[in-house]
C-alpha cells in the first residue's frame, strides 16, 4: 500500500455519476444543479463514469459503452465541451467536494486514436489482428504495456487530466503492470500532490482465471502497494451468495474480518451495496426495513462509503451502460434513503471510523453486530438485514443508550438488546 494514505479516507463518501444517465439531457451542465443536493448528502468526492469518446467500431448498445474509449485526451462531445467538463469540476470544488475521473488504461475502442497512430503498442492475435483476452469484451482491444513509448503517453495523459481533477478510478488496474501504475502516482504528484488513486481491483477467480491463461492478475495485497483505495471485491461474493441464499451470512463476516489482518494496517476498501456493473442495493435488498439496515452497515462498514446515483431514491432499475436509461428519479418504487445517510455520513465521522480495530459477528443467519475499538471506547452498529425484530447479546452494561442514527432510546438488559427491525448504533465503554 502506498505509505503516504490516510486513515482518514475512511471516513468520506464517493458518489459515482455516470453523465450519460444521470440527467434527461446527458451533459456536464446537466449535473450542475444536483450538486447542492449531493453535497448535502454528505459527498465528499464525486466520480465520473468515463468522460471520454466512444468508440463507434464494434459499438455494444446504440451509444456504446463508456469503457471503450476512442481518445483518452478529449471529452465526449455527447456531453458538452471541455469547459462545461472545466466548469463542472469548478462547481463541484465549490460545493467543497473534490472530483475524479475514471481511467481505463487496459484497453481502447477498436478505432481509437492510438490503434490508428501506434498499433505496435497493442495486443495482437497470432494472426496478427488486434483482439483482447477477455471473450465478452467484444468492444474493445487490449493495450500491450510491454511497449515503453505507451508508459510515456498514459503517464502524460494523466497529467493533463491530473491539471484539472483530484484523482482516479483506475477501471481492472490489477491487468496492468504494477510498475507502470507506481511510476504514474509518482509523476502524477508532481503535478496533483496528494492525489487520490482508486483501483477497481477484481474478484479472486477473475484473477485465477487471467493467471491461467498467462496473463497479469495482480491481488489486492498487491495493488494496495500504488492506490490508496481497492474495491472489495474479494468478499462481495460472500454478500450476493448470502442474500441469494447460497451462502451463509456467518461466511460474509468471516471474510469481513479476514481483511483486519491480510492488509496493511493503513488499508482503504471502497465499500459499495451497488455499482455501475453489479444490482441496484434495492434489487438485493427489496423490503423496506432490510434496505434501510443494509445502507446502515454499508456507511458502517470500515472504508470509504460508495453510493451509484439514484441508489438514495433505492430505486431497483441498474441504468443500462450501452444505451440512454436515464434515472428515474420520481419512480413509483422511489423510497427516499437522504435522510439516513445524511445522519450515517455524521455518524462516520467520529475518529474511531478512521483508526482502530473492527471485527463483527453474526446472529441467526440475519442480524450483523460491528463494533470499532480503541483505548476503551466503542462504537457498535447492530444490522438486521432481513428487517426482522429479535433479542440478541450485546457486551456493554445495562442501561439507556441512544442510536445515534435517530436519537431513539435504546435498552440494555441482562446483557441483551432488542431489536424492532430498524439498524441501531450506539456509543460504549
Amino acid at each position: 500500500m502506498s505509505k503516504t494514505t490516510s486513515k482518514n479516507l475512511r471516513n468520506q463518501v464517493m458518489y459515482q455519476i455516470f453523465v450519460r444517465n444521470f440527467s434527461k439531457e446527458g451533459t456536464f451542465k446537466a449535473v450542475i444543479p444536483s450538486l447542492p443536493r449531493i453535497k448535502d448528502l454528505g459527498v465528499d468526492i464525486v466520480w465520473f463514469a468515463p468522460i471520454h469518446p466512444i468508440g463507434e467500431q464494434a459499438r455494444k448498445g446504440s451509444l456504446g459503452s463508456p469503457y471503450a474509449i476512442k481518445d483518452y485526451r478529449a471529452i465526449n462531445p455527447e456531453y458538452g465541451t471541455m469547459e462545461d467538463f472545466k466548469k463542472t469540476v469548478k462547481a463541484i470544488h465549490d460545493e467543497g467536494m473534490k472530483c475524479i475521473i475514471d481511467v481505463v488504461y487496459n484497453h481502447t475502442s477498436p478505432d481509437s486514436v492510438l490503434a490508428k497512430e501506434h498499433p505496435e503498442w497493442f495486443y495482437h492475435k497470432p494472426d496478427g489482428s488486434f483482439g483482447n483476452r477477455v471473450g465478452d469484451w467484444t468492444d474493445i482491444i487490449d493495450l500491450d504495456y510491454g511497449n515503453k513509448g505507451l508508459w510515456d503517453y498514459q503517464i502524460e495523459s494523466l497529467k493533463m487530466w491530473a491539471e484539472i481533477v483530484d484523482g482516479f478510478r483506475c477501471d481492472v488496474a490489477p491487468l496492468v503492470p504494477l510498475d507502470f501504475w507506481r511510476k504514474a502516482r509518482k509523476e502524477v504528484e508532481k503535478v496533483r500532490p496528494g492525489c487520490i488513486w482508486l483501483s477497481e481491483s477484481i474478484d479472486p477467480p477473475f484473477i485465477l482465471t487471467m493467471r491461467d491463461l498467462g496473463l497479469v492478475a495482480q491481488s489486492d495485497c498487491e495493488m494496495y502497494d500504488a492506490f490508496d483505495i481497492l474495491y472489495d471485491y474479494d468478499i462481495y461474493s460472500n454478500l450476493t451468495e448470502y442474500v441469494s441464499g447460497t451462502g451463509s451470512l456467518k461466511a460474509y463476516s468471516d471474510a469481513i474480518n479476514r481483511q483486519e489482518y491480510i492488509y496493511p494496517d493503513n488499508y482503504v476498501k471502497l465499500r459499495f451495496l451497488e455499482n455501475h456493473d453489479q444490482p441496484r442495493a434495492r434489487f438485493l435488498f427489496p423490503g423496506k426495513r432490510a434496505i434501510r439496515n443494509a445502507t446502515a452497515f454499508l456507511y458502517f462498514q470500515k472504508g470509504m462509503t460508495l453510493i451509484y446515483a439514484g441508489q438514495e431514491c433505492a430505486l431497483s432499475h441498474l441504468p443500462n451502460l450501452f444505451d440512454k436509461d436515464t434515472v428515474d428519479w420520481k419512480s413509483d418504487e422511489a423510497m427516499d434513503l437522504s435522510d439516513i445517510m445524511k445522519s450515517l455520513y455524521k455518524i462516520k465521522q467520529d475518529p474511531l471510523f478512521a483508526d482502530s480495530t473492527y471485527r463483527t459477528k453474526t446472529y441467526e443467519d440475519n442480524v450483523l453486530k460491528a463494533i470499532y475499538s480503541r483505548n476503551g471506547k466503542k462504537i457498535i452498529g447492530i444490522f438486521s438485514l432481513k428487517g426482522e425484530p429479535g433479542i440478541i447479546p450485546i457486551n456493554v452494561p445495562d442501561g439507556r443508550y441512544e442510536n445515534l442514527i435517530d436519537n431513539s432510546p435504546v435498552e440494555v438488559m441482562h446483557g441483551y438488546i432488542s431489536l424492532n427491525g430498524e439498524p441501531i448504533i450506539i456509543r460504549a465503554k
